[in-house]
């Protein structure tokens, strides 16, 4: 039984990753120590590149319909291996049908056996 649950929860993740039209580089701030100085700085450092994923995106209406002129807003999630991990703070490019764009984890990404899924804000700037 144990053999056949994992089996169907592993084609189950194939299938979720079939969907992956994207890709993923994920930048955190890395503190580096400049030797002749003795100085630490924060510098960008790519921690992972190339990663399959999809970035899929949804209306949100933030004001009731009865009025005039009802503000709409666009919601950013992104599907990706559970395997991987995005830290908070770190820099999300993700490049899909031909655009690239720079985003950050807004949220405690929800984690499953076939994929995680992890809202997005666009980014704006290092922390």
């Amino acid at each position: 039984m144990v053999g056949t649950i994992r089996g169907a929860q592993a084609a189950a993740r194939k299938a979720v990753e079939e969907t992956y039209f994207g890709t993923l580089t994920v930048t955190e701030m890395k503190r580096v120590k400049d030797i002749s100085s003795g100085l630490t700085r924060s510098e960008p450092e790519v921690v992972l590149e190339g990663q399959p994923c999809r970035l899929s995106f949804e209306l949100l209406k933030a004001a009731a319909a009865t009025e005039p002129a009802a503000a709409v807003a666009q919601a950013a999630k992104l599907f990706v291996s559970p395997d991987v991990e995005i830290k908070a703070g770190a820099k999300i490019t993700v490049e899909q049908d031909g655009r690239t764009a720079d985003y950050a984890r807004s949220g405690i990404p929800a984690v499953y056996g076939t994929h995680q899924e992890i809202v997005l804000e666009l980014f704006e700037r290092w922390a």
